[in-house]
């Protein structure tokens, strides 16, 4: 079975490698002290610190080894070396919201990388599939849950 790259910034990259390093150099050997203190309690049938600890254990050891996966799958790429006559990938795009009016600014990053708090969106969100190739001038309609999003794009830039 072929697996699918997962495309990230060489910072997205950098914070899943610390992401792991904390599960398994901080996370896990905290896990298994809370283990080892929940054994010494005694009857282990009905030791609910125990039960909760070796539940804790094989979520870390699951999150654990779908980072490791997901690193072993990623593909950095450096956003200068995208062009920005288009938006694509680590495009910063601002763009008019041609029914409410104003401006919005978002950032458009693979989907391990959004923070729609932000405005940093996912190529596979609506607005980020919706903006995705669109050139300076281009009128888009995008369907969202809500209705539909009217955008003219404004301008492209890279971060």
């Amino acid at each position: 079975m072929d697996r699918e790259p997962v495309y990230l910034s060489k910072a997205g990259r950098i914070k899943l490698e610390k992401e792991l390093k904390k599960l398994k150099f901080e996370d896990r050997p905290n896990i298994i002290a809370e283990i080892k203190r929940a054994r010494e309690m005694g009857d282990l049938s009905e030791n609910a610190e125990y039960d909760a600890a070796k539940e804790a254990q094989g979520h870390l050891e699951r999150k654990i080894a779908e980072i490791q996966d997901k690193l072993s799958r990623v593909r950095t790429f450096d956003a200068d070396q995208i062009p920005d006559d288009k938006v694509y990938l680590f495009a910063k795009v601002t763009v008019k919201d041609l029914d409410r009016g104003g401006e919005i600014v978002y950032t458009v990053v693979p989907a391990d990388e959004q923070d729609v708090d932000n405005d940093i969106i996912s190529v596979k969100s609506p607005i980020g599939a919706g903006l995705l190739g669109k050139e300076v001038g281009d009128v888009t309609e995008i369907k969202i849950p809500i209705g539909v999003l009217r955008y003219e794009i404004l301008k492209i830039e890279r971060e």
